[in-house]
Parts: C-alpha cells; sequence; structure tokens
C-alpha cells in the first residue's frame, strides 16, 4: 500500500515515459470543506485518462475535456491556474458544497526527469519539499522548507510530499501489519520494533522496515517530536511498558498501547510505581488505544488506532472523534 503522493508521481512516470502526454494538478486552496487539501495532487492525461483527485469528483470533468480538447500541452511549461465554485451559479454547476471554492494549479508539461528523482525520494521514505514556479513551470525539490505542508506566494507554491508524519509500531503481530499498512497510505514514515524472533518471521511490508532493537532504546533514537507517534500493540507488558516509560516524557503527537480499560488502569500504576512517571504524563497516554467504534478483529482495531491518529493530528478531541466515526 501506497500514500497518494507516490501514487500519482508513478503513474505520471508511467504514462510520460511511454509517450503519452499528461497534466499534474495540484490543489492551491479551498474555502470551506473540501476532500482533497492544499497539495493534493491528481493526474489528467492527453486522452482524459484520471488518476487521483482534486475534489472527490466536483471539477475533473471539466478539466478532463479542456486537457483532452486539444492544444492544451503546446504552450509550454507555464502553469495554467483554475479556479471553481467563485459564484453560486459554479458552485451548483460543479456540485460543489454551499459556500465551497477550490483553486488548481495544472502542470502541463511536468519535467519527467524530476518526477523521477521525486519519486525515488518519496520511495525512500523522504520528507521533500517541491517547489513550482507559475510563469514558466520550472520545479525543484529539497529536504528544507516553511514550517506547515503547504506554501503560496505570487510566484508559485512549495508542497511537503513523501511521510508527513512518523509512526513507530511496537510489535510486528497480525494487528501491527494492518496498522502500518494503513499508516503508510495515511503519509507516515512507518517504523516496526520487533525484539521476538518468532514476530519477525516474513515481515516483508515496504515502507515499514522492522528493527530489532529493544523499544525503550529504539523510542529514545526515534527523536520523538510533535510529529512522531509511538503506539504499542504486542501486548506483553515487559515490551510495551519499556516504550511507554520513554514516550510518555517525550512531546509525542500521540502514545498509544493496546489492552482494555482494567490493563490500562494497571499499566498506568506499573508506570507510576516502577519508573516514576508524573500524572500528567500518564494522562498522555491513549488507552485504550484507538477510538471507540466497536472494533473487534486485528483489521478493524488497526482502523480504529489509524482514525484516532487522525484525529489526534487534528487535534480533536476522542469523543468527538468517535461519535463522528460511528456516524459515518
Amino acid at each position: 500500500m501506497r500514500g497518494n503522493d507516490e501514487e500519482v508521481l508513478s503513474q505520471a512516470v508511467a504514462w510520460l515515459a511511454s509517450g503519452r502526454r499528461a497534466a499534474l494538478l495540484t490543489v492551491l486552496g479551498t474555502y470551506g470543506a473540501s476532500p482533497r487539501p492544499p497539495g493534493a495532487m491528481a493526474l489528467i492525461r492527453d486522452d482524459g485518462a484520471i488518476f487521483g483527485s482534486v475534489s472527490g469528483g466536483c471539477v475533473e470533468d471539466d478539466l478532463r475535456r479542456e486537457i483532452a480538447g486539444g492544444g492544451f500541452f503546446d504552450g509550454g511549461r507555464a502553469v495554467r491556474l483554475r479556479s471553481f465554485g467563485d459564484s453560486v451559479e459554479e458552485r451548483q454547476r460543479y456540485r460543489l458544497p454551499c459556500g465551497n471554492s477550490l483553486r488548481v494549479a495544472v502542470e502541463p508539461n511536468p519535467d519527467p526527469a524530476q518526477l523521477s528523482a521525486l519519486l525515488q525520494a518519496v520511495r525512500e521514505r523522504r520528507a521533500v519539499w517541491r517547489r513550482v514556479c507559475y510563469r514558466d513551470g520550472a520545479a525543484d525539490f529539497s529536504a528544507d522548507g516553511p514550517p506547515g505542508e503547504f506554501e503560496e506566494d505570487a510566484d508559485g507554491f512549495r508542497a511537503l510530499l513523501g511521510p508527513r508524519w512518523r509512526l513507530l509500531i511496537i510489535g510486528a503481530s497480525e494487528l501491527g501489519r494492518y496498522l502500518a499498512q494503513i499508516a503508510v497510505t495515511l503519509d507516515y514514515a512507518v517504523t516496526v520494533c520487533e525484539p521476538r524472533e518468532e514476530y519477525r518471521q516474513g515481515w516483508d511490508l515496504p515502507g515499514a522496515p522492522l528493527s530489532t532493537e529493544m523499544p525503550d532504546d529504539l523510542v529514545l533514537a526515534f527523536d520523538c517530536d510533535e510529529r512522531a507517534a509511538v503506539v504499542a500493540v504486542t501486548h506483553d507488558p515487559k515490551l510495551d511498558d519499556l516504550a511507554l516509560m520513554e514516550a510518555l516524557k517525550l512531546p509525542c503527537l500521540y502514545v498509544g498501547a493496546l489492552g482494555s480499560a482494567t490493563t490500562t488502569l494497571k499499566r498506568k500504576a506499573r508506570l507510576a510505581e516502577h519508573f516514576g512517571l508524573t500524572p500528567a504524563q500518564l494522562d498522555r497516554l491513549h488507552g485504550p488505544v484507538g477510538l471507540a467504534i466497536g472494533s473487534r478483529t486485528p483489521a478493524e482495531i488497526a482502523v480504529s488506532i489509524a482514525a484516532d491518529l487522525v484525529a489526534s493530528r487534528s487535534a480533536l478531541p476522542r469523543a468527538a472523534a468517535a461519535q463522528a466515526a460511528c456516524s459515518t
């Protein structure tokens, strides 16, 4: 499983290598609710074939007709800027939700060599900033950029591609495998910690390397910050507690552990008694881990954990996130 950036770039490289022309679309901005944030990408081939989306299907048909209508690729690499939903009539025409609007950058002839290099960086799970100039379509990328994930000025835009977040999963069990697969699609750079040899057999997930270090050592080496999460799913206190005793002291986005409410209370008591964690540190533990969506199977529990990670990234309280998850 791959994130959107890798999928779109991979398809763009393949289409261009086959001799087809393709336009790369990037969301520049939205007003109101939108299924695609600034920086999200899609692709439209010269015959109208679409890969990905910029609006969930609302404006792609108009863009497809324009791009496949002939002559679109004859004007060089200058970026075309398109706006949708500036009036009530447009919002009704494009089926955009009431009050919403959308701006999109269209690159008619992206550089195949540059896209190939960018794809390689993303495949290596490196987060990189792509800078595009509106005037001539010139683009490059680098490891450094401004805070956040997207920036636009009068000359062009910069978008963060590749893994925006980092996730350390303690345990290569079935649940750990499902969670790693989902997290990669959510643009996490995933590392899995598994010191137990019997659970390491057959681990072959691309984009989710396996470490045999002990959990406490790996958490410290992980250099946790506000864009990192640690989730312990071994259900073995000898391993989970080692990870939690270090992670809860660090400024992680999210720290969670598998277990019932009773197990969580006992875990917090151990962490306080044996490792000296404070009540404030223990309050940061997400346990039972995941949103309360009635999950039972490993795959369902992985979905609930992933949903809780998304809620934490959005700074959404757990009760509101659980209610939203149950109503969709």
